[in-house]
């Protein structure tokens, strides 16, 4: 009972200030095969996207805790996204929590928990497009209104001229229920350039379920034998470190040292 206490005592003093918690964990490329046969997902009943990552060719915005990321779905509405981590709730101003694509979340692996602030802003059509094809600059696909948050929050201005695009990134995202899981299951299949891949699988729960859903959530993976990767790699780090390797390449060392 006392050990209960102090588990769930531990959890609610790690997401205060949040909004809500997702859970996430990673499967290995030779398990994805068995998770999408076991949860019947297929190309039929998924939803395609194009996923652009924006950064230095030294990784410095991921360094500090910033992803800048715009995505293109497949017959659905496009966007981009602002995100850092770690982050304190109590130092958001009350002014960005109107927006209704900004969140605060906890988001908890098997490495621990770590809160985040998210600003998500919708993108035209073809935007993404020629920005990727060097027709526009990276700055157009961003609003002011998430510049100014990066400024405010991360106490740095983001030059999008010293940025590169890195991507496309082609993903899959199903989401999906199960009888053994009272929450929505949501899953992600990326795969880069060279074919190799990696899925996510997680759920979004309210911060007062924090403690039983972390715990059912990863039961339940190891009840289907789903085995998860152990290395729990963000998916974002497993993408920006082959589209900076592939970057750094054709252009040479001496344009990577100049653009940071």
């Amino acid at each position: 009972m006392e050990r209960g206490a102090a588990s769930r005592g531990k959890f609610a003093r790690a997401v205060a200030g949040a909004e809500g918690i997702e859970i996430k964990a990673t499967v290995p490329d030779h398990q994805v095969r068995q998770a999408l046969k076991l949860f019947r997902m297929t190309p039929r009943n998924d939803e395609e996207r194009q996923i652009y990552f924006f950064d230095t060719p030294r990784l410095g915005l991921l360094r500090a805790g910033i992803i800048a990321r715009a995505r293109r779905v497949v017959g659905g509405d496009h966007d981009c996204t602002v995100k850092l981590r770690p982050v304190d709730p109590t130092k958001v101003a009350p002014k960005w929590r109107k927006y209704r694509d900004f969140k605060i979340e906890a988001d908890a692996s098997e490495k621990g928990l770590v809160k985040s602030a998210s600003f998500s802003m919708p993108v035209a059509k073809g935007l993404i497009k020629r920005v990727a094809a060097g027709k526009a600059p990276i700055a157009k696909i961003f609003s002011g209104e998430q510049e100014e948050f990066l400024a405010a929050m991360a106490g740095r201005a983001i030059d999008f001229s010293t940025l590169a695009v890195l991507g496309p990134l082609m993903a899959q995202r199903w989401q999906f229920t199960d009888p053994a899981c009272p929450w929505p299951i949501t899953a992600e299949l990326w795969r880069r350039g060279d074919g190799k891949r990696l899925m996510e699988l997680s759920i979004k729960a309210p911060v007062a379920q924090t403690a039983v859903a972390v715990g059912g959530f990863m039961a339940l993976l190891a009840e289907v034998g789903v085995e998860r990767d152990r290395k729990e790699q963000s998916k974002t780090r497993w993408a920006l470190d082959y589209y900076v390797a592939k970057l750094a390449r054709p252009r040479g060392r001496r344009a990577s040292v100049r653009k940071e």
